[in-house]
């Protein structure tokens, strides 16, 4: 492709504000796929100098679009962001003014509307020790500027003040920057990450002691909890991490919860935990009957299926469908008999679940799972009489009555 056809491919990146948002967005990101593949080409050949204006013009262009254009499929948004690493990539190799660059960078990040996100470490190679600095004061000048009031100019300043501190290779300035807005596990997270892949253990340890103190019930705090666990393992303090699953348990009693402590005595050793796990979870069911459904969950988990059953028939009412259905499934392959009414009024509550407009074919599936069991407890005949009283039971449901032909039951 000729220069001049590059420009052309590159027009079409135009957006005007008064299209339709919601129509060309395939198109579009097909010209942005042939920009960043023609100039992917220039850079293997060595001409990257070609490459860098037209990278450059397509991801301002395409930025722009994005703020009128609907791409809640994300399509446009990763043509976007691999441009971004393209046009890295050619900076590195042409090395465009350094000074310019930043500039960019910066106003990019502090000035447009949050997208692409920009990846300093990508242009290290092409900004140099010139362009980092002018990054550095850029940055500096920004944060002194901006609104403290203002959220994401204020996020955009420290953005980029962590990822100057990231590149910069000094571990205690990251740690520094990252430690002025510990606001949740994640920057405690990047703290140990940065901690422990510098051969400083103990301190990473400590720090994912903190952040799991600092917030126990975030769900960002279990990936924080998992490295914190394979620390102290890999350090021999086995009883260490046993101790810190099982204090997660105690704060949260459920499954996975459970399933953790498992796996983490599996690889540390130690007594097995099932009959302390559920004096926890029996103790937190008189305060909140909803933990019955976890309680099932870890006698499953346990291999304790007798035990499960009867804790689900004291606690039917706070068991999910899909958690009674696995329940079925499970003593019908011991107790089938036990389960033909149960399966049964799930099919009647199926049926009448005027809510759910694929109640018969759920009905259908569960009578399909019935035919099975009335089959295994020896009374193939009696779910045949079944059938048919369920059919004048329902006979004023005329698509009932068609599925269930359908089904061929």
């Amino acid at each position: 492709m000729t220069g001049d056809e590059l420009t052309v491919v590159v027009d079409r990146l135009r957006w005007d504000r008064r299209r339709d948002p919601y129509r060309g967005r395939r198109e579009y990101s097909q010209a942005a796929r042939q920009v960043a593949e023609e100039c992917d080409r220039l850079v293997g050949e060595g001409r990257a100098d070609l490459a860098v204006p037209v990278l450059r013009k397509a991801v301002d262009r395409i930025t722009r679009a994005l703020m009128y254009m609907d791409d809640s499929s994300g399509i446009v948004g990763d043509d976007l962001q691999e441009l971004m690493g393209l046009y890295a990539r050619a900076c590195a190799a042409a090395r465009p003014n350094p000074v310019s660059l930043a500039g960019w960078l910066v106003k990019l990040e502090c000035d447009g509307p949050g997208w692409p996100r920009v990846m300093l470490a990508d242009f290290v190679p092409a900004l140099g020790e010139r362009g980092i600095a002018e990054v550095q004061r850029l940055v500096a000048e920004r944060a002194r500027s901006t609104d403290p009031e203002s959220w994401t100019g204020a996020f955009a300043v420290r953005d980029l003040r962590e990822q100057l501190a990231e590149v910069s290779g000094d571990v205690d300035r990251y740690v520094a920057v990252l430690a002025e807005h510990l606001t949740n596990a994640v920057q405690y997270q990047r703290i140990v990450e940065a901690l422990r892949a510098a051969g400083r253990r103990d301190e990473a340890v400590d720090w994912a002691r903190r952040g799991v103190a600092a917030d126990p019930g975030s769900p960002y705090t279990d990936r924080l909890r998992d490295l914190l666990v394979g620390m102290l393992v890999a350090a021999g303090d086995t009883p260490g991490a046993v101790r810190v699953r099982r204090e997660d348990f105690a704060r949260h009693p459920t499954a996975a919860r459970y399933r953790s402590l498992i796996d983490t005595m599996g690889t540390a050793g130690g007594d097995d935990p099932t009959t302390w796990a559920m004096e926890v979870l029996r103790g937190q069911i008189t305060v909140q009957p909803a933990y019955a459904s976890e309680l099932v969950d870890v006698l499953l988990a346990a291999g304790r299926d007798d035990e499960a059953w009867q804790e689900a028939l004291h606690h039917r009412r706070w068991l999910g469908g899909p958690q009674w259905q696995t329940l079925l499934h499970r003593r019908a392959a011991t107790h089938p008999k036990e389960v033909i009414q149960p399966y049964r009024d799930l099919v009647e509550q199926a049926i009448l679940n005027s809510a759910d407009k694929r109640r018969y074919r759920r009905a259908v599936a569960l009578l399909t799972a019935l035919r099975a069991v009335y089959q295994a407890a020896g009374e193939p005949t009696t779910f045949g009489r079944y059938l048919a009283e369920l059919r004048i039971a329902h006979k004023r449901r005329p698509t009932f009555l068609k599925t269930l032909d359908a089904a061929g039951l």
